[in-house]
């Protein structure tokens, strides 16, 4: 590894976050806070799925380099090893201590490795991790997640004594043999000589002719779920209208490969018609892609958590948006780290169930499947895939319509642009937070405009599609003629209330504004004017100074 590269990376990368720490350190700086990092940066670089994280030292928060003395020489850095290694859970020993002469100033880069699988790492007999950039304990769901990795049995392995091939659905098993000549072409010939006891024996859904839990789970008969109790091998869909009230619903049990079928049915996939004359976009399309819907609600099946007893859900929304839900953390951490890695995991939860859904063509191993799916709804020019990880549950949000015009014009024009730039341009779309670095970044290449956090499309997005007067509505106008409109408004009546600037104004600011920022604008302006000495309050009134 080159060292002053990765200190190059680390200065112009997105600042501290939870595998991330700059400290100045110019000489001297307190051991047992050292440690608690050590510890933070271990455990967060193993939930996110990173072989390790990085503290430096010599470089402020502002991400310069300042330079720093600690531990000046070799001998003092090699002992720090070992001092830090004493009071760690796991005896944790650095990969390397680099130590980088830049021009500003001598700087250390600890290079920290993740946690061991299943065992996160203590100092002093307490496990730290962070929030962002904030330093503190590490949480209790946290530790159970990473002591969860450590898991020698697979549930889905499991055998049920006592299930026999009675136990399974004729019509699963019929369409288990068709999926897998399709997944298996080579063998289609002679898979019509095979018994249904070799069949499972061969597609890695029963062990050696005894019924698992997989095998019950995609292929058993609706009765015979009693034989995964606690688990709930249950499908769920609800549609809901536009105010989030339920519509319809239906639940759907072993055997999960036909359910899975019958969910895909049930989904209302009407034809979405872009409100566009430009010759960018399609006319028509499916609002969902039936890749999006086969692959979200497979891996739902595939990687939930099944000894929590909780069941997938997929919800329909009337104004255009899937909602699949599953019990269980994801493993990976992180869905950027998925989507930038875009290689098969090294472990999951559900191993044999993953294996079996492979070979019956519910599911590949190639690792790609939910980067397909950002790849796909950046086609059509629609939101990305929106994922929420918390509560150990994993839910995924599709949705099925253009949300923002501009931006969706915006990645018609330019179909070059990085998976990554659009993974941030998605964040503008639907009103995200952006981050300093993200939004200098897309400052910086002319995407967007505004002052943190009401950012929106920039005017050159906003030409080159012509909608301009989307852009004005979001830019708003000029701060002299709001304070324009105010003094007229008090010439004329001598005198106005708050209430009645605020009716004057408020459906006349940018658009994407909320109705608190509205107001702070407001309260702004006429701050602004106070200070000038052009207006004045009195009691509640508000009137053209005197002076």
């Amino acid at each position: 590894m080159d060292v002053q590269q990765q200190l190059q990376r680390l200065l112009a990368g997105s600042g501290e976050s939870e595998v991330v720490e700059f400290k100045e350190a110019k000489s001297n700086y307190d051991f047992d806070k050292l440690g608690r990092y050590f510890s933070a940066l271990s455990n967060e670089a193993n939930l996110k799925g990173l072989h390790s994280a990085w503290l430096v030292f010599g470089v402020n928060d502002r991400q310069q380099v300042v330079g720093t003395r600690f531990r000046e020489t070799p001998k003092q850095l090699q002992s720090l090893k070992k001092e830090v290694a004493d009071k760690v859970s796991q005896r944790l020993t650095f990969i390397e201590i680099h130590t980088v002469q830049h021009p500003s100033g001598r700087v250390l880069l600890f290079e920290i490795p993740a946690a061991p699988q299943g065992l996160p790492v203590g100092w002093e007999g307490h496990y730290y991790g962070r929030d962002g950039e904030s330093l503190g304990p590490l949480s209790l769901e946290e530790i159970e997640r990473i002591r969860r990795q450590n898991r020698l049995q697979d549930w889905s392995a499991g055998l049920c004594p006592g299930a026999c091939l009675a136990d399974l659905s004729e019509e699963a098993i019929a369409l288990a043999r068709r999926e897998y000549a399709t997944k298996h072409p080579k063998l289609a010939a002679e898979l019509t000589d095979w018994t249904d006891e070799t069949f499972l024996n061969k597609a890695k859904v029963t062990i050696q002719g005894q019924i698992t839990r997989t095998a019950i789970l995609l292929l058993g008969k609706p009765e015979a779920a009693h034989w995964l109790n606690p688990a709930s091998p249950t499908l769920s869909w609800i549609l809901k209208d536009r105010d989030g009230f339920e519509r319809d619903y239906q639940h759907f049990s072993c055997p999960l490969l036909v359910s899975a079928d019958e969910v895909y049915r049930k989904i209302r996939n009407l034809k979405y018609r872009y409100m566009s004359e430009s010759s960018l976009f399609p006319e028509e399309v499916d609002q969902y892609d039936p890749f999006i819907i086969r692959e979200a609600l497979n891996n739902a099946i595939a990687h939930q958590d099944y000894e929590l007893g909780g069941k997938v859900s997929v919800v329909e929304f009337e104004d255009g948006r899937l909602c699949f839900s599953n019990p269980g953390d994801f493993i990976p951490g992180s869905v950027e780290q998925v989507i930038q890695a875009d290689a098969p995991e090294t472990r999951y939860r559900n191993r044999f169930l993953t294996d079996a859904m492979v070979n019956l063509n519910m599911i590949d191993t190639i690792g790609s499947g939910i980067r397909k799916m950002f790849l796909i709804q950046k086609n059509r020019f629609f939101p990305l895939p929106e994922y929420q990880l918390e509560r150990n549950r994993v839910q995924v949000t599709i949705t099925g319509r253009v949300l923002d015009m501009s931006y969706a014009r915006k990645l018609a024009e330019l179909p070059n642009l990085s998976l990554e730039d659009i993974l941030l341009l998605d964040r503008v779309q639907k009103r995200k937070p952006l981050t300093d670095a993200q939004s200098l970044h897309l400052k910086a290449q002319g995407l967007i405009e505004g002052r943190k956090p009401n950012f929106h499309i920039s005017a050159q997005v906003a030409r080159h599609s012509d909608d301009l007067a989307q852009y004005i509505l979001n830019r708003g106008i000029d701060d002299t003629h709001y304070k324009r409109l105010i003094c007229e408004l008090i010439q004329k009546s001598g005198s106005a209330k708050r209430i009645d600037i605020d009716k004057l104004l408020v459906d006349k600011l940018p658009e994407v504004l909320d109705r608190q920022q509205k107001a702070n604008k407001i309260k702004n302006l006429l701050q602004a004017l106070k200070i000038q000495g052009v207006i004045e309050v009195k009691g509640k009134l508000w009137k053209m100074s005197k002076g």
